[in-house]
């Protein structure tokens, strides 16, 4: 279970590692965390429980950098601020899906949680637990145990924007400063 102060954040400046959780189509916010869960208050308490319907223990084994491969419709079902909150709370580096629901594609890129569009290719070229590495900026990922890479299409630069300052959030408040 996390217990963190500060939620990591992938480099922009250069190459990040970690390790694939490969999931399939359509994983739904209550796939993420379930809505019987949400009157948890404390995140610590509440990520325990991330994504535990796939019988993965992943509350205890993800670690910072990690990052999620998933098939199309990830995000699906509820608009759950927290789902992408979990996610980037237990160190997911970046989420890689063939497809997103608008509104979970939006809240993660609002909280500074890197989510990436990819093909089917993609999605098939990794196996669970496999060792990653990735890049943001240009956006691309490979698979360590086979050396398959793959360059990605690059993000909107506002999305970038926003993903630099670490949510629109921040975004705001640096350019209302004048930063």
């Amino acid at each position: 279970m996390a217990t963190k102060t500060s939620p990591w954040r992938a480099s922009f400046d250069g190459e990040n590692r970690g390790t694939a959780w490969v999931l399939g189509d359509d994983v739904s916010t209550d796939d993420i965390i379930l809505g019987k869960f949400l009157e948890i208050r404390d995140a610590s308490s509440l990520s325990a429980h991330v994504l535990e319907r796939f019988g993965i223990d992943f509350a205890k084994r993800v670690r910072p950098g990690d990052v999620i491969i998933a098939g199309k419709n990830f995000g699906s079902g509820s608009s759950r601020e927290q789902a992408p909150f979990l996610l980037q709370f237990l160190g997911i580096g970046a989420i890689f899906a063939t497809s997103f629901a608008r509104i979970f594609y939006r809240n993660a890129i609002n909280i500074g949680l890197p989510a990436i569009v990819v093909g089917r290719d993609v999605h098939d070229a990794f196996d669970q637990g496999v060792p990653v590495t990735y890049t943001l900026v240009p956006p691309a990922i490979a698979n360590v145990a086979t050396g398959k890479e793959f360059p990605l299409q690059p993000m909107p630069a506002f999305f970038l924007d926003i993903l630099r300052a670490g949510g629109a959030i921040p975004l705001l408040k640096k350019t209302l400063m004048g930063e």
